[in-house]
């Protein structure tokens, strides 16, 4: 008989095990995924994992790995700091989608003004888009009591419906011929966020991205902001008894995820993305949640996750031109991370026991 029996202390080995551990078990349950599809499991894991970092073109897909991962661990890292306080920021994709409006717009008002100031003027409307919109649960949260997961999570179809209005809308491209959309930014000098290298992928989300992740260890391990993230997440009570205003943890760490999760907007819409379109969001809102859990909240291990991350969405998309993978298969097998992770991370407070228990 199998039973779980709970730890005297949560397991530091086992912690830091889980992540491994929930990449070797998607590999495995992936591949029989991929065998039900009718494709070879080992070679469909290989065209994932392999292919983009030592295939024939992983001189093209390696730089990809840089400009797929800076959004992640950007809105990730922002998650994290909610995450160990306790506060569910779920609407990071909306956020994100609001940066992007909010970015671009800064930049097509100027239109066709080539100016030193413009990108910058971006990066803050950006940033302050996606704050503002975070700013809502939070605000909501601190006044009534509200639940942040569900106003955040439904602000992001509010955020969609807005993308789309903005598309057929004040943004669409006047010389477009009708298709919905805004102007391509790769094509306005002033607002392109172009490779600081040309082809490494390093572009100005990138290093944000970096930034992002120095500042965020600074902060848990060497403030005292950081102390009262982590003991609020840890004990409320202790915190509170401690001194800490919850009201202003919530409005910081929400208003911070926010922040992050627009710039990581703007930069995707001024680089990779090049323009507001209907369909510019592609999930890396929620995606970035498997991102800071599979890092285990840490800033380390978000930036390693992000990496892993952005290797299976070059992986994939290798995998569904090369062997017909649908991209439905390929999100299923991206959150076979997510849920292993979770069903492993209970090893971490209890321990598996065989046979029969111990009668008091």
């Amino acid at each position: 008989m199998m039973r779980l029996e709970k730890r005297p202390q949560p397991s530091r080995a086992m912690a830091l095990a889980t992540p491994l551990l929930a990449v070797l078990a998607t590999m495995v349950f992936g591949g029989l995924l991929f065998a039900v599809l009718g494709e070879d499991p080992v070679q469909s894991i290989l065209t994932i994992f392999w292919q983009p970092l030592f295939g024939e073109f992983a001189f093209y897909y390696r730089p990809q790995l840089l400009v797929k991962g800076a959004p992640l661990v950007l809105i990730a890292m922002g998650l994290a700091l909610g995450f160990r306080a306790g506060i569910w920021n779920i609407g990071a994709e909306g956020q994100y989608i609001m940066g992007a409006i909010f970015g671009a717009a800064a930049a097509l008002v100027f239109y066709p003004l080539e100016a030193w100031w413009i990108f910058p003027l971006m990066v803050i409307c950006g940033g302050l888009g996606g704050f503002l919109w975070a700013m809502i649960p939070g605000l909501l949260k601190v006044k009534f009591g509200t639940n942040e997961i569900l106003v955040s999570l439904m602000l992001v179809y509010v955020a969609e419906q807005f993308l789309s209005s903005m598309s057929l809308g004040l943004l669409k491209n006047p010389e477009g011929y009708g298709f919905p959309g805004s102007r391509n930014l790769q094509q306005y000098a002033s607002a392109h966020n172009a490779e600081i290298v040309s082809g490494t992928g390093m572009h100005w989300g990138v290093v944000a991205a970096f930034i992002a992740v120095i500042f965020a260890y600074v902060l848990l391990t060497r403030h005292r902001l950081g102390f009262a993230i982590r003991v609020t997440g840890e004990a409320p009570r202790a915190a509170k008894f401690g001194g800490v205003n919850p009201a202003r943890l919530v409005l910081f760490c929400l208003g911070t995820s926010g922040l992050l999760a627009g710039l990581a907007g703007m930069f995707e819409v001024a680089g990779p993305a090049g323009q507001i379109t209907i369909d510019f969001n592609v999930g890396y809102g929620f995606t970035a949640i498997i991102v800071a859990f599979l890092g285990r909240l840490h800033p380390v291990g978000i930036l390693l996750a992000g990496g892993l991350m952005a290797l299976t969405y070059i992986g994939g998309d290798i995998a569904q031109s090369q062997l017909g993978l649908p991209a439905a298969a390929i999100q299923v097998f991206q959150g076979m991370l997510l849920f292993f992770l979770l069903a492993l991370d209970v090893l971490t407070n209890y321990r598996l026991r065989f046979g029969a228990a111990e009668v008091a």
